[in-house]
């Protein structure tokens, strides 16, 4: 039988793209003042596995992944979402935004995005904000599932699996880590 137990304490990630290198680290700056340091940035990255975004940003798309520091209550993962939608457009010139940020969070077994789309894989959470489980840990490594966005296993996967050597290595000295059944 199972009894309720709080649930871990999540590593706070994001996925920043647009045209402009200083518009993402413009976001990036944001972002540090609400999820804190950074302890993990990627290179910069081609967007360029798909042109759904071809119509409101152009095209050369650039993207940054980014693990912060300390944890994220994953019950607190609506309020990011809604705080990175507000920082989109405080961006936004004439009405287009200059960023996408995709806020999710990392956990040993699974890595979670946020987003106002629904859709048949998405969990609604509240406040119009769902959970789409992006990846799953197990062999050793992230996973894709089938609608795991193709950037997010071609370069995400092996950032992640840094992130997360990272992030257990946070739990163990929080003493949250090995998981306790």
């Amino acid at each position: 039988m199972s009894h309720p137990q709080p649930s871990l304490p999540a590593k706070p990630i994001a996925s920043i793209f647009g045209r402009r290198e200083e518009s993402i680290e413009e976001a990036l700056r944001a972002l540090k003042k609400v999820l804190g340091p950074v302890i993990l940035k990627s290179s910069w990255l081609p967007f360029d596995l798909t042109n759904y975004y071809q119509p409101e940003f152009g095209s050369g798309l650039k993207r940054l992944f980014v693990a912060f520091a300390g944890f994220l209550a994953q019950e607190d993962l609506p309020r990011l979402k809604h705080r990175t939608y507000e920082q989109e457009m405080l961006l936004s010139v004439a009405g287009r935004r200059q960023v996408n940020i995709d806020p999710g969070y990392l956990l040993p077994e699974r890595l979670v995005l946020a987003t106002f789309k629904n859709y048949s894989h998405r969990i609604y959470l509240s406040q119009g904000v769902y959970a789409d489980l992006t990846l799953i840990f197990e062999r050793g490594s992230y996973r894709p599932l089938p609608w795991t966005y193709p950037d997010y296993v071609r370069d995400g996967i092996p950032f992640f699996n840094k992130v997360r050597q990272l992030y257990v290595e946070e739990l163990k000295k929080e003493g949250l880590w090995p998981l306790k059944a």
